[in-house]
């Protein structure tokens, strides 16, 4: 069963690269206390993710924030190098972390996992974003399969 508006988020863990290499962060490390603004995508350096999806948060990233925000973070289930290497290519530094989800663990304890076998790309998330605050699920948009509108960052904008 797919998370809801008013659940609070699983725990889980994730992996994010540093200078020193790749450093852990659980969902406790991330939401607790904080407002986060959180968008998912079913993979890094695919056409819609990395034309759309990532470079309008990193564009938008101070209205998001001025709006009361924390912490954006982008979720993908792929390793904590590929997230990285897809951040410095869109140079996020400072404005979007990039957290992996390698084994998809966290995704399905969302329940928001997608079958992407027929692309060659095994289990991967959903499209979604979702604000979260102090752990707990305040709005949460899910994609279609095949499209890009509610998990915009300028639909973000409007939810705030």
């Amino acid at each position: 069963m797919a998370i809801k508006v008013g659940d609070k988020v699983p725990a889980g863990k994730f992996r994010y690269l540093t200078a020193e290499g790749p450093k852990e962060m659980t969902t406790d490390e991330l939401f607790n206390g904080k407002k986060v603004a959180v968008f998912a995508v079913p993979g890094a350096f695919t056409p819609t993710c990395s034309a759309r999806h990532l470079p309008g948060y990193v564009d938008r990233h101070g209205d998001i924030k001025a709006k009361g925000v924390d912490t954006i973070a982008c979720i993908s289930v792929n390793d904590a190098f590929v997230m990285g290497a897809w951040g410095k290519e869109h140079k996020t530094d400072g404005k979007v972390v990039m957290l992996a989800d390698g084994s998809a663990e966290f995704t399905k304890a969302m329940g928001l996992e997608l079958d992407a076998s027929r692309n060659g790309m095994g289990t991967r998330s959903q499209r979604y974003s979702m604000l979260v605050d102090n752990g707990v699920v305040k709005a949460l948009n899910v994609e279609q399969p095949g499209r890009f509108d509610v998990s915009s960052a300028e639909a973000m904008i409007k939810g705030l």
